[in-house]
């Protein structure tokens, strides 16, 4: 049936099919079925999601291909599961944001989805980035128009936001910011799109020929994603131990680093609104009338009890409007004076825009948090460590549902676990995993989802997984959980250079004997002699490579050379990590792991570079 579709058609159902297909895998799962209906709050039961699978499923494989999807749109008939599919769907269009996207929609009276957060979105970097002077040919950038769309297309802006949300990601030396032509902004989208992947943005479906043209949904997605990741960085316990008074009556410190920042944010709220008798339960609907952030601005304002900080009174004269947009413009004029009207319009509060709701609130809190750390707490708290966030980074990027905050927490029911699986070939019966929501006997089923996992890991993946049983996934054993989520990573990432080669099985061996051809091919004097060789920390047999595979790309007189401090191994890892990225390498890896030369993460580094060199080859 896909003949009688134009290529245009065909392009907008393949959008549709990518906006369920979260891991890219081609196919949308029970899983992914799942995390659709629970988005969008379709209280599906897991076996009623099975057998809407089922019902679709027209080859039995127990999955749903893109043929399959189409056929669900095409056929009209009156299959209840189908109709719910499409309900789902459509609603969750509307959190994607992919209409209304054109200048002349934005004229008029009627405001799209995508609008609101093109005008969001462009005032928060005209703020952000005001200050700096790479920036000043595109900002600041008209919010009325699509000027934001045009903005991301030569790179800079993108690379200046990624640093901006995570500070030191991107080596400012390695972006090209004069004489701008095809291949130098292509590097600098580049540079973005495996530096945004790198932090845990997802941009598998996301190319540089797109951002050059500015596609409003896929610009806006990724858009979202870092400035959603700057927004959070310091809505974590283990950054900010004042959070530690949003502790609830039976709790521990490591029931609440478990949270999401979207959780933490909304306890937050609810802290300071129990003080006056109100609360919420989400940025939506509860906040349409503005009477929660009028309360709200209220507790968290100055009361100048802090020396050099003066006391702000907030007037609530505005609740008397009853028009929702003009009584939402008083409270925006309040937040103002708390330095915070950032995100939304009047019309966004009114309208209960959930996404620009919940950026305001945790701007709210990031300038005004107005909490005090407990001094009754028996502090122990685990910081996430730098391989903890490399393997997190890894997996969000790669779109697993749920987003991974808190690696133990969120990997507790094994559901991320076995999108893993797949995405590394390792088929997952879905039938015999156990979807949430998880009713009576919640943690049993967790537990079996572990004991799957772990024995898919054994059985079919072939992992070395000795000592680790499902209870272990599941209590958040640390050393065994991560002993697990390597296994995965290095099996990925040596699945990559299977898909390019001859058949070939990669391995280590193989790794180091194509990297040292290729720098002996290109004259190099570097050598490797295994993934924990000590002349690693110079990065030089990185730079080196990196130029063997791009000719001329390294500028070796920014390189520090001879008898190097720590300091300038650093520099050297920053500047190698980010020339990776830009000539097309996918790095998880930190210059830290660089200088000292953690052999699994400098495995992963080689192997993404003999990638780049293979393509190009």
């Amino acid at each position: 049936m896909t003949e009688k579709l134009s290529d245009e058609e065909l392009a907008e159902m393949r959008e549709k099919f990518e906006i369920v297909d979260l891991n890219s895998s081609g196919y949308i799962n029970g899983c992914e079925l799942g995390s659709l209906f629970r988005e969008v709050g379709i209280n599906m039961p897991g076996y009623e999601v099975r057998q809407i699978i089922t019902s679709m499923d027209c080859d039995q494989n127990g999955k749903i291909s893109f043929d399959e999807f189409i056929r669900l749109f095409q056929n009209l008939n009156d299959d209840k599961g189908a109709q719910v599919f499409k309900e789902a769907l459509n609603k969750k269009e509307g959190i994607v944001a992919i209409a209304g996207t054109s200048e002349s929609s934005s004229e008029g009276t009627q405001h799209s989805m995508s609008d609101q957060e093109r005008i969001a979105f462009a005032n928060y970097i005209n703020t952000s980035l005001e200050k700096d002077p790479d920036c000043k040919h595109f900002l600041p950038i008209n919010p009325d128009t699509g000027a934001l769309f045009a903005a991301v297309g030569d790179g800079i802006l993108l690379c200046k936001l990624i640093n901006f949300s995570a500070p030191d990601t991107i080596d400012e030396r390695t972006i090209n910011k004069k004489k701008l032509g095809a291949f130098t902004i292509q590097e600098n989208l580049n540079l973005a799109l495996n530096s945004a992947s790198a932090i845990g943005c997802h941009v598998v479906n996301i190319g540089a020929e797109d951002l050059k043209k500015g596609k409003p949904h896929l610009v806006l997605g990724l858009l979202w994603q870092i400035i959603r990741i700057g927004l959070f960085a310091d809505i974590e316990l283990s950054h900010n131990e004042a959070l530690a008074a949003l502790l609830e009556e039976g709790e521990s410190l490591e029931d609440l680093m478990k949270l999401r920042p979207e959780e933490l944010l909304l306890r937050w709220a609810n802290f300071h609104l129990k003080k006056v008798g109100k609360s919420i339960t989400n940025f939506s609907g509860d906040i349409k009338d503005s009477e929660v952030y009028y309360a709200l601005l209220q507790q968290i304002a100055p009361d100048g009890s802090k020396e050099g900080v003066a006391r702000v009174e907030i007037s609530a004269r505005g609740l008397g409007k009853k028009d929702l947009e003009q009584r939402a413009e008083c409270m925006l004029v309040e937040a103002d004076r708390l330095g915070c009207r950032q995100f939304v319009t009047p019309h966004d509060v009114a309208t209960g825009n959930a996404k620009l709701n919940l950026a305001f609130v945790a701007t709210l809190f990031n300038k005004h948090p107005a909490l005090t750390k407990p001094e009754d707490q028996d502090w122990n708290l685990h910081s996430e460590t730098r391989e903890e966030r490399t393997f997190r980074n890894w997996m969000n990027s790669l779109a697993v549902n749920p987003f991974v905050g808190h690696i133990y927490g969120d990997l507790q029911d094994a559901l991320v676990i076995l999108q893993l699986y797949e995405l590394i070939k390792v088929p997952v019966d879905w039938d015999r995993v156990n979807i949430p929501p998880f009713k009576g006997g919640g943690h049993l089923k967790k537990i079996e989802n572990c004991n799957y996992a772990v024995k898919l890991g054994k059985t079919k993946a072939g992992f070395s997984l000795v000592g680790i049983a499902g209870l272990d996934i599941y209590d958040g054993n640390q050393t065994l959980t991560l002993a697990l989520i390597w296994q995965l990573m290095r099996r990925y990432t040596l699945n990559i250079l299977e898909n390019l080669g001859d058949g070939e099985v990669a391995g280590e061996d193989l790794i180091v004997t194509w990297v040292n051809k290729t720098l002996s091919d290109a004259g190099k004097s570097s050598t490797l002699k295994s993934f924990k060789d000590k002349g690693i920390s110079t990065s030089m047999p990185v730079l080196d490579l990196i130029d063997a595979i791009q000719p001329e790309s390294v500028d070796f007189e920014l390189v520090k050379t001879g008898d190097l401090s720590d300091e300038d191994k650093l520099e050297n890892a920053k500047y190698a990590i980010s020339m990776a990225r830009k000539i097309g390498a996918k790095i998880f890896a930190l210059p830290e792991d660089v200088v000292e030369v953690n052999a699994k993460m400098v495995m992963t580094l080689f192997a993404c570079l003999m990638g780049r060199g293979m393509k190009k080859a």
